[in-house]
């Protein structure tokens, strides 16, 4: 079974992901452990003083890539009830392994002697054999000369200490000799060199942290600790890396993955321009050019995901390179002409077009496999993805009364996508003096046909089926799914309302953020991983597309749950959680298995930003919008040093939403 993650420490920076108890220790079993590129090196690093384990009093994360862990040293010290002697554990994690620093502290009247002994281990597990929960990796033997440190082929661990270093076999122990007055800082450092790695870390590229004042100061803990997470999960290719993406997850998904990172991008346009660009072509790069049914390889579809080798697990057997996806072809398009209105350089905008030629050959037939009118999937393979849109795991697609859903299945959203795609391409490629023929007009027809075969009416309502399923019939839960369809022009005004006002219920949004399924549905659970939880990703693209749809009210109350929920998981916002309401629980439980941090949560942040400012840009236009929801759902906001067009936005709301203070970038005027 799957390993749980929802009670580890976690820090990193990519590629570097250390996963720990909540009292330091490595301990070699479920995730427990650093890894790096997909591979765990460390897979055990218990530190004791005198032969015991501090006892743990409580940790911290200060930042991303740092954690600090305290325990004390019970069998030292003076007698008596209050402790006199603990050990603090500062763990800093880089891109090219970990640092420790064992500090010992005393208010011991006397002088105290102790041996503190660090045990290291390394089994160079992949992360598919640790996802699969199977039984542990043998240990790699530890090579001593010319230092301390481990190998498997390309892959090379050294270990370096201030202490004395014993092996036996494939153990290191790091033993210090201490005699403590007042405090001692003892150090280890692993560092990692993996020349085979596709992926490193980006250079030159860095997030920006604008400054935020909120009343309420969850949702600026919240935004801070989200662009630190969002930052220390960039990577890129090793032939380029000056273009960055963000891996899609911690520990799972640490590497590029085509609708995780398009999405991340997207919703984190308002800070980085680099990370859209970086993301568009670094996907360009891998654009498919062939029909391969084992790699679901299309011309012009854009890449699934990468590893550094072939992922099985759970039945699955995945490619290096896979491209089963049918959602990332069309979102690659989005995310070009939204990074374009945001102020991506036109000369960069312009070297894509051929990528974007190939994308929409694509989207206007070859993702319509039989015909219907429609983008469905079915993989050909027998081993990669069943469900290959953002919910791809099996069970994903039921109908109301439970049942599962047979390919090859169009979703809802995907049609959506399709059209968006369509019409922005046509928008970017009119604005910049390219043919556009043909594609209005095919966004239109494929508008008219949704609305004909995918309405569905059930007792929880009148809406867009989930899917179409092999037969061609709607599959008519009810899902956030359709969410997604607004402020993409696919819907009418009145059906946005209508979409917006079940979402908005209490069976979808029901304290915490949006439940991927109604409650209401037979395949409902609050633990299933696509059927009852909570994604923060998928919340804020409902909470974006109510903004842009003009239904402020509701995106800041689906918005504040969001802020609201982020608080029982230290902000830090995890790829997934449980789908319990606030009259069932009172704060949301996790999904016990989900990423942490996971980039389109982090970036979900952002989203909250500019949907509580009403914020929208047009910089080829010249044009910044401002139209908050009233009352603001945060309280007075205060933003200073938002990068756009060469300069900064500046803007100050108070809590009713009004705009009291604004300057704008150069070039730029108020809509």
């Amino acid at each position: 079974m799957q390993p749980l993650l929802h009670d580890l420490a976690i820090a990193l920076r990519a590629p570097t992901v250390v996963l720990s108890g909540r009292d330091g220790q490595i301990r070699g079993n479920g995730t427990q452990g650093l890894l790096h590129g997909d591979l765990r090196l460390v897979s055990e690093a218990v530190v004791t003083v005198d032969g015991h384990e501090p006892a743990p009093i409580g940790f911290e994360e200060p930042a991303a890539d740092r954690g600090t862990f305290t325990g004390l040293v019970r069998h030292l010290g003076d007698p008596g009830p209050d402790p006199t002697v603990w050990l603090r554990r500062h763990r800093r994690v880089t891109a090219s392994g970990v640092a420790e620093e064992l500090e010992l502290v005393s208010s011991a009247a006397d002088a105290v002697e102790c041996v503190v002994e660090l045990a290291l281990a390394a089994d160079f597990a992949p992360i598919e054999v640790i996802k699969s929960g199977g039984e542990a990796s043998p240990l790699v033997p530890v090579r001593v000369d010319g230092g301390v440190r481990w190998e498997s082929g390309p892959v090379t661990a050294v270990v370096t200490t201030d202490g004395g270093t014993t092996v036996d076999g494939a153990a290191v122990l790091i033993r210090w000799r201490v005699r403590l007055e007042d405090q001692v800082v003892l150090q280890w450092t692993l560092t990692a060199e993996d020349p085979a790695a596709p992926f490193v870390p980006g250079t030159g590229v860095r997030l920006p942290s604008p400054s935020v004042e909120a009343d309420d100061r969850r949702f600026t803990a919240l935004l801070n600790r989200s662009l630190a997470d969002l930052d220390a999960l960039l990577l890129a290719e090793r032939e380029h890396p000056a273009d960055v993406f963000a891996g899609a997850g911690a520990p799972w998904f640490f590497t590029l993955f085509g609708r995780d990172s398009l999405w991340a991008a997207r919703l984190a346009l308002p800070l980085s321009l680099e990370l859209a660009g970086g993301t568009l072509r670094t996907l360009a790069r891998a654009q498919g050019e062939r029909h391969d049914p084992a790699t679901g390889e299309a011309p012009g579809k854009i890449l699934h995901e990468r590893r550094r080798a072939g992922f099985e697990v759970h039945g699955m057997s995945l490619p290096e390179r896979y491209y089963g996806t049918i959602d990332a072809t069309a979102l690659w398009v989005c995310l070009l002409h939204d990074a374009w209105r945001w102020g991506l350089p036109e000369a960069e905008v312009r070297e894509l077009l051929p990528n974007l030629r190939a994308a929409l050959f694509w989207i206007t037939g070859l993702a319509d496999t039989d015909g219907d009118g429609f983008a469905e999937y079915l993989d050909e393979s027998g081993r990669g993805l069943a469900n290959q849109g953002w919910k791809d795991s099996g069970d994903a697609v039921r109908f109301a009364d439970g049942s599962i859903a047979k390919p090859p299945v169009a979703l809802a959203e995907v049609q959506g996508y399709q059209y968006e795609a369509a019409v922005r391409a046509a928008e970017l490629l009119s604005a910049l003096g390219e043919p556009a023929d043909g594609l209005a007009e095919w966004a239109s027809a494929l508008r008219s046909r949704f609305r004909e075969r995918f309405w569905v009416s059930t007792a929880d309502g009148h809406f867009p089926a989930l899917a179409l399923d092999g037969g061609k019939q709607p599959v008519d839960s009810l899902t956030s799914n359709i969410g997604h369809l607004l402020g993409t022009g696919f819907l009418d005004e009145a059906e946005s309302d209508s979409i917006g006002a079940l979402l908005l219920g209490p069976s979808m949004a029901a304290g915490f953020g949006l439940r991927t399924m109604s409650s209401t549905a037979g395949g409902f659970s609050p633990l299933s991983y696509h059927c009852g939880s909570v994604w923060p990703h998928d919340t804020a693209v409902v909470v974006r597309g109510l903004h842009l749809a003009g239904q402020r009210a509701r995106a800041a109350e689906l918005g504040r749950q969001l802020v609201h929920a982020a608080g029982a998981f230290d902000n830090r916002l995890p790829e997934l959680f449980s789908g319990y309401g606030a009259a069932d629980v009172t704060e949301p439980l996790p999904y016990p298995a989900s990423c942490r941090p996971q980039a389109w949560a982090a970036a979900s942040a952002v989203t909250l930003l500019v949907t509580f400012l009403g914020l929208r840009v047009d910089v080829p236009a010249g044009v910044v919008t401002l139209d908050p929801p009233r009352p603001s759902p945060v309280g007075a906001l205060r933003v200073t040093g938002l990068r756009l067009a060469g300069g900064t936005l500046d803007v100050t709301l108070t809590a009713d939403g009004t705009v009291t203070d604004l300057r704008l970038p150069p070039g730029l005027r108020l809509g």
